[in-house]
């Protein structure tokens, strides 16, 4: 299995190699937060808890867990309404996939498949669920038939979003690009 170089903290990234549900973690957590940052979370919570059960971190009490994620450094910028969804996110995978987040890929029929059973996920949209699948695709090689339709252009090489960051230069590559979108997108908008 190909090693994740996300955060530049080479626990954490181990932490996202070796637990299939500790990457799904990361990803819920990459929003309005710096993408290093989210995926360290997962890392946090299993330094602190002991464990990235989905089974006890659904059955956690909710304010020990929450303080358990807002306790500095925090899991993400708005840490209280994040444990409370990662909860969430525990449970249904707990329920769903007998606790085994990689069974939302390795059992998907085909790419639009895995891309319907990740939009179901708490806190992913259709486009973080696309990034998701291309970086299930373009890091660990699970590439479900018709993948790069369902993920359109996130497939494409490139520097576009996590999906295609695997060291610092790649990681300031994708910030350079998401900053260039955002500029174009306020210019489109003046006009």
């Amino acid at each position: 299995m190909a090693t994740i170089h996300i955060t530049g903290d080479e626990h954490a990234d181990q932490v996202l190699t070796d637990d299939p549900f500790a990457l799904l973690v990361g990803m819920m957590l990459d929003q309005q937060y710096p993408m290093e940052h989210a995926f360290r979370g997962p890392a946090k919570v299993l330094d602190r808890l002991g464990t990235l059960s989905p089974a006890q971190i659904a059955s956690a009490d909710p304010e020990q867990f929450a303080a358990l994620c807002t306790t500095p450094p925090a899991i993400h910028r708005f840490p209280g309404s994040m444990a409370a969804r990662l909860q969430t996110l525990a449970a249904l995978v707990e329920e769903r996939y007998d606790g085994h987040a990689e069974r939302i890929w390795t059992e998907a029929a085909d790419g639009r498949d895995l891309l319907k059973r990740m939009m179901e996920l708490p806190g992913f949209g259709k486009q973080k669920a696309q990034i998701f699948v291309a970086l299930l695709a373009k890091q660990l090689d699970v590439r479900p038939a018709g993948w790069e339709a369902a993920v359109g252009a996130y497939a494409e090489e490139g520097y576009r979003s996590v999906a295609d960051v695997v060291d610092p230069v790649s990681l300031q590559k994708v910030r350079d690009y998401k900053k260039q979108k955002k500029a174009a997108a306020k210019a489109a908008a003046a006009t």
